[in-house]
């Protein structure tokens, strides 16, 4: 069944992790030969030895041979009927969402990861071309366990080899009480001669077991390596799987690690057998058999007792016949609910899913959230200098309301300043130090990466992956985006000044250089000159007329010192201290009436210039890593879709 092969036959696809499909632990030294005589030993459970005398030796040869074969047709080959998954079964759905979910995945997932998903999508359309009427149950177990000889029981004639001499059965056999099984049996790999009909199916008796196709297996545990790869092969395909056990070996670790345990999730369409109870005296036979269920139910194999759905466990005597009338009328309800081939394939479609779910299901709730969008947006704004750039903007309108309402002797001597400096220096825009480009770029990268490593915490290991490629691969030529737009954004308001025009001074850009990576002379000269307030006149005329004062009071003074005016000190002495005064006075006032629409102006900037670097970033690195979320959301919900019936049986 499921727990057979992942790559191809005679491997097992649930065996424990770094066993490989060699010889298995706790596999008994006499194993592929006829068992020993004494007491068993429970290898699957170390340390824990049956010397209670209460299981009994194996019964002495010379039991009655069983009847010759009937000499039956093989199968006739009959159209095959509709396919076997009901249109208002909860399979169909899961079925489409596993199929979608694969396609999804491709891009993503490793090819060995979604093997087993596809070839359980391969094996359901090949069993829903076939018959729905036939239910194909395979007879399983290990050399002596008595499975050929209940396989003959049931179809009451000596259809499979029983004896002494191991392995005896070397392929698989095939019995089908009804026509039209030969597609599945094909499936199978069955040919025509190892094909046989029941010793009733002449009469039309047994009506219970019509649509039944029993398979007799190879030894699961044959020392011939070809017999475990048919027997894994054809486990992998059939509908229901009947394992016959024996009271020595039913604890055997091979049996339990290699199959029962991987099949755990298949136990709907699982029966346990315990074989040979005629050899157990008094309560023996029960004592085994609750140990048997004991030793199913650490396997994680649920059992169905008390109306619960799971495996059905038993006892009978295959060589007496005792137990295997309740083993046929159990086989006979089974058939007929004609629900074997989906309950296999839903318990299929589970391990399938349980096996992807490490590369679906996410720890937590990863994502980007508005908390992790703030913070990436603000190591960008750091890194391109947005609060350098506000403060620069900010002293610019300060100095351009300096330069407007000054006195005009400050702005004399401010030129005459700027005609001592060096021709060409006030235009000269200094680049910023190599090793300030590489601090911003590393900013810049350390911020992809935060934001990378918050939207995949979390994640499985290949939406991880995904989502930090996705990063990476948007922020190539970040950093030089993000200059440009940042220059563009800095310039909307106003054009670049890197000088005063009105009296040549430089821009200040050694003193607003920030190690971000560049220069405050770039952001200074991206800011553009401070637009002027409506006040800014009146203050101008405020000081032309403080100017006018200072000039008129000197005028009068020399004139009278001159004897051309008549001497009287006091006046023109009052009217010249109040140009002195007045003019730094208004100065003082302008400045202080420009802090609010100064600091106002240099928010603006540092916003504008935020602003510009989040959408750069946003675009190139954001929206990509929420495309991928998007598309892992997407995924996990069809995941879902997936496993949102698995207690559900068609």
């Amino acid at each position: 069944m499921t727990a057979v092969t992942d790559e191809g036959p005679g491997q097992v696809r649930g065996q424990v992790a770094g066993q490989g499909p060699g010889p298995e632990r706790g596999r008994n030294p006499d194993e592929g030969s006829a068992p020993r005589e004494g007491l068993p030993k429970d290898r699957g459970r170390p340390g824990r030895d049956w010397d209670d005398g209460l299981i009994a030796r194996r019964a002495v040869s010379g039991a009655a041979p069983q009847e010759a074969p009937a000499a039956v047709p093989d199968d006739d080959v009959r159209p095959q009927v509709e396919a076997y998954v009901p249109s208002g079964s909860p399979l169909s759905p899961r079925l489409d969402a596993l199929r979608e979910l694969v396609g999804l995945s491709r891009a993503r997932l490793d090819r060995t990861d979604l093997a087993e998903a596809g070839r359980v999508l391969d094996e359901a359309a090949a069993r829903q071309r076939l018959s729905s009427r036939h239910t194909v149950v395979a007879i399983a177990g290990a050399s002596g366990s008595g499975k050929s000889t209940l396989f003959n029981t049931l179809a009451g004639a000596q259809i499979s080899e029983a004896g002494l001499r191991r392995p005896t059965t070397a392929a698989p056999i095939a019995c089908s009480w009804t026509d039209g099984a030969a597609g599945l049996l094909d499936r199978l790999a069955i040919p025509g001669r190892l094909r046989r009909r029941p010793q009733q199916s002449g009469t039309g008796g047994d009506e219970a077991l019509q649509g039944l196709v029993l398979v007799d297996l190879p030894d699961h545990d044959s020392a011939a390596a070809g017999h475990r790869e048919q027997v894994d092969r054809v486990l992998a395909l059939v509908d229901a799987v009947v394992w016959v056990v024996d009271p020595e070996k039913y604890a055997d670790a091979a049996l339990h690690e290699r199959y029962l345990r991987p099949l755990a999730g298949h136990a709907e369409v699982t029966f346990v057998v315990l074989n040979q109870i005629d050899r157990l005296p008094g309560e023996a036979a029960d004592q085994v058999l609750d140990d048997l269920r004991r030793l199913l139910d650490e396997d994680g194999m649920a059992l169905g007792e008390h109306g619960e759905p799971g495996a059905t466990v038993l006892s009978l005597s295959a060589l007496t016949g005792d137990g295997v009338g309740e083993l046929r009328e159990l086989l006979g309800r089974f058939v007929q609910e004609r629900t074997a081939a989906t309950r296999r394939l839903s318990a299929d479609v589970d391990a399938a899913a349980a096996r992807l779910r490490p590369v679906y299901v996410a720890e937590g709730w990863p994502g980007l959230g508005e908390r992790a969008r703030e913070e990436f947006a603000d190591r960008l704004a750091e890194a391109v200098g947005a609060a350098a750039a506000g403060q620069a903007a900010e002293r610019a309108w300060r100095r351009n309301a300096g330069r407007a309402c000054g006195t005009p002797w400050l702005r004399l001597w401010r030129w005459y300043e700027s005609t001592r400096q060096p021709r060409g220096l006030d235009r000269t825009v200094f680049a910023a130090p190599p090793e300030e480009q590489l601090t911003a770029r590393q900013r810049v990268e350390q911020a992809v990466r935060t934001v990378a490593d918050d939207a995949a915490d979390g994640l499985p290991g290949p939406w991880a992956q995904a989502v930090r490629e996705a990063a990476v691969r948007g922020a190539q030529g970040l950093p030089e985006a993000l200059d440009k737009l940042a220059a563009r954004a800095g310039a909307e308001p106003g054009r670049d000044t890197d000088t005063d025009s009105d009296n040549g001074e430089p821009a200040e850009a050694a003193e607003t250089a920030e190690p971000g990576g560049r220069t405050g002379a770039h952001r200074g000269r991206a800011a553009g000159r401070p637009p002027r307030p409506a006040w800014w006149p009146a203050a101008v005329l405020a000081q032309v007329a403080m100017t006018l004062l200072q000039i008129f009071g000197g005028l009068w003074l020399i004139g009278q010192i001159i004897g051309v005016l008549e001497p009287g000190l006091l006046t023109p002495a009052l009217v010249m201290l109040a140009g002195i005064i007045g003019g730094p006075l208004v100065e003082w006032s302008c400045a202080a009436a420009a802090r609010g629409p100064a600091r106002r102006y240099g928010q603006e900037a540092e916003r504008r210039l935020r602003e510009a670097a989040a959408g750069c970033g946003r675009a190139r690195v954001l929206d990509p890593v929420a495309a991928e979320l998007v598309r892992y959301r997407e995924v996990r919900e069809r995941y879902v879709a997936v496993t949102e019936f698995s207690t559900t049986r068609g």
